[in-house]
């Protein structure tokens, strides 16, 4: 794109932009906005007060989060234990998830179904 196609370009935005702002200065409920606004930041000032102040006196528990880990953590319930007993030699097995050493061994030699029909508990 040119120089001038870019000046052109960002002076038509400019001017959808001046035209925006005219329509909002004439909006019946932006003048009450800032109204309000600057009543309110006359009213702390008087009294001495802030925003966090105001905000912390009428909702207290606002600035407050519960820790994202506790609540994750107390949602998930502990797995259980499960028993795998081979019958060929008697060995037994307890483990709560499938990452265990013999039992992965036994998966390779025996096959996973089969492991798996070995599980008593």
């Amino acid at each position: 794109m040119s120089k001038l196609a870019e000046f052109r370009q960002l002076e038509k935005h400019l001017a959808e932009q001046l035209q925006a702002l005219e329509a909002l200065k004439g909006d019946a409920g932006l003048k009450k906005e800032i109204e309000f606004e600057t009543k309110l930041r006359a009213l702390l000032a008087e009294y001495g007060y802030s925003l966090p102040n105001v905000i912390n006196l009428l909702d207290p528990k606002s600035g407050r989060r519960a820790p994202a880990a506790e609540s994750k953590s107390s949602s998930r319930k502990p797995r259980q234990v499960k028993i795998y007993k081979n019958p060929n030699t008697g060995e037994v097995v307890e483990t709560k998830g499938g990452n265990h050493k013999t039992l992965k061994e036994w998966k390779a030699e025996h096959g996973s179904a089969k492991v798996e029909s070995w599980l008593t508990k």
